[in-house]
């Protein structure tokens, strides 16, 4: 397994300074948010991943996806500034470029990746929980080979061949401590996704 290092931007980005996005385009996420923070799903702990924020939350638009910004799942509670927009990528090129207050999640190729893998994806959260990656086999979910490290061209690539060969709505990342992934048709399938998968892994806790 790789060393975590979360909120470490991996791929070239391209972000040009723009302003906090109308905020009805992000109420859902923000909703989603508070809910998975509570729950430590997303969070920050010094005692966790290098004392680095964790988790990320994403919305598909007509031109690209939002997404939460680099490095703010440790607040309790996200406003408008806390989100930019992501208008192109290529998972090849491992180049990004997106807009907004503040730079793209860390995660944001993953998210990409997820759309181009599949039309129908709407929505895709990025959660880190013990409880369900320890438990990914006997949970009977996908996972990601070990050796390869998120925010990579390598993981964009397997995110987009693992979902074509196996749309599960919820995959495990096998090299990136407790990192799991979530998709659906929009913000609410997925966090029942996440819900539904953390009470099946803590039902079957030893």
């Amino acid at each position: 397994m790789n060393q975590p290092s979360e909120g470490v931007i991996k791929f070239h980005l391209a972000h040009e300074h723009g302003p906090a996005l109308p905020g009805e385009m992000t109420a859902e996420l923000r909703a989603w948010f508070t809910i998975l923070r509570k729950l430590e799903l997303l969070g920050q702990d010094p005692d966790r991943y290098l004392g680095y924020a964790y988790g990320n939350l994403s919305v598909r638009t007509k031109s690209g996806f939002i997404i939460t910004c680099t490095q703010t799942s440790g607040k309790i509670e996200l406003d408008m500034e806390d989100f930019t927009r992501v208008r192109d990528f290529d998972t090849h090129s491992n180049r990004l470029v997106s807009e907004g207050p503040c730079p793209p999640s860390s995660e944001a190729m993953t998210h990409g990746a997820v759309y181009q893998a599949l039309s129908r994806a709407r929505a895709v959260f990025h959660v880190h929980s013990p409880q369900i990656w320890r438990k990914a086999k006997a949970l009977g979910l996908p996972e990601t080979d070990a050796a390869i490290e998120y925010g990579t061209p390598e993981m964009a690539e397997a995110v987009i061949t693992l979902l074509r060969n196996n749309p599960a709505g919820v995959f495990s990342m096998g090299g990136h401590e407790d990192g799991i992934v979530a998709w659906g048709k929009d913000a609410a399938e997925v966090g029942c996704r996440l819900l539904e998968s953390l009470a099946q892994a803590l039902s079957g806790s030893d």
